[in-house]
């Protein structure tokens, strides 16, 4: 049995975070589209942390399944969209 074919392709369903590059690539955006929407809480499938308020340093968290829900991305697909 393949050992591949129960895991998803995608990066959006792999149980681990996003990164705001990758949630970039996935939407034809730029990672500075990403950055500025969770920091102003306009993109429903993240957050951003503030980690150093003197350096006005952020953390990001991506939802895999809520940007694949955002997104209308299936685990199926393959991402061919350069960036």
């Amino acid at each position: 049995m393949n050992k591949n074919y129960d895991q998803p392709k995608s990066p959006l369903l792999n149980g681990k975070n996003i990164s705001v590059n990758e949630a970039a690539r996935i939407m034809g955006k730029s990672p500075m589209f990403i950055r500025i929407g969770l920091q102003k809480g306009l993109l429903p499938f993240g957050v951003a942390f503030k980690t150093d308020e003197s350096h006005k340093q952020y953390d990001y968290y991506i939802s895999p399944l809520l940007l694949a829900e955002y997104t209308g991305y299936s685990d199926r697909e393959e991402i061919t969209t350069p960036f």
